[in-house]
């Protein structure tokens, strides 16, 4: 399967990949779009709802590693406790990850270490990245997950619901639903009319909100 690393109109990068026609991040901007819709409406909007300090959050699709970043510097910045499990069955490769520019497109050049330990950890164990964050990626398709507990929040980023519509399913919904704690959030960036119906018939509340440069909507759906 052939995959390039690509500009998005930020100046961040994505990875397409031309036979499927889709892309990991917006190309209207892959760090503007993770973090408008995972961070602000997602991690943000569940603390400001939220006394916890100790989140638990799950990622479909860990792809370019961008959100499992941006949730990192978050949990950083706001002295949050992260425990983060994420799936993904064709993980990028050494020179793909490398060559992407997120940490230096957010002024933290630092974290580069950080970033590649996140992808060089070994798969199917909960690793400790910082004192404050803990991954555990495993290597497996959606439909077939099995977790580790229930999570706060969902951060669903799978690949465009044209290119693999099974994933958009209610039943993948209803796994989803499964894994979340009451209360619990998951955000998407698809608001499409069939999306929604399986998020609601796997039994969440939902609700289109305003989207990021590109989007005009998405949504947060609420157990």
């Amino acid at each position: 399967m052939e995959r390039k690393v690509i500009l998005t109109e930020d100046g961040s990068h994505t990875v397409s990949i031309p036979s499927m026609g889709v892309t990991f991040h917006s190309i209207h901007g892959a760090v503007q779009e993770s973090k408008y819709i995972f961070m602000e409406a997602g991690l943000n909007f569940f603390i400001s709802h939220s006394s916890k300090k100790a989140i638990r959050v799950f990622e479909a699709g860990f792809g370019t590693g961008l959100n499992a970043l941006l949730t990192y510097l978050e949990a950083e910045k706001r002295n949050l406790e992260i425990y983060y499990e994420t799936v993904d069955l064709y993980p990028l490769n050494e020179t793909e990850f490398r060559s992407l520019n997120y940490c230096t497109l957010l002024e933290r050049s630092d974290l580069q270490s950080v970033f590649e330990k996140m992808h060089l950890c070994e798969w199917g164990k909960q690793i400790p990245v910082s004192p404050f964050f803990s991954l555990k990626k495993i290597n497996s398709d959606l439909p077939a997950i099995k977790t580790t507990g229930k999570f706060d929040l969902i951060y669903f980023d799978a690949f465009d619901p044209k290119a693999q519509p099974e994933l958009w399913s209610t039943e993948i919904f209803g796994k989803m639903f499964s894994i979340l704690k009451e209360n619990g959030i998951l955000v998407t960036y698809s608001s499409k009319g069939d999306v929604r119906r399986a998020m609601q018939s796997a039994g969440f509340s939902v609700k289109k909100i305003p989207g990021p440069k590109g989007k005009r909507e998405i949504v947060r759906a609420v157990k």
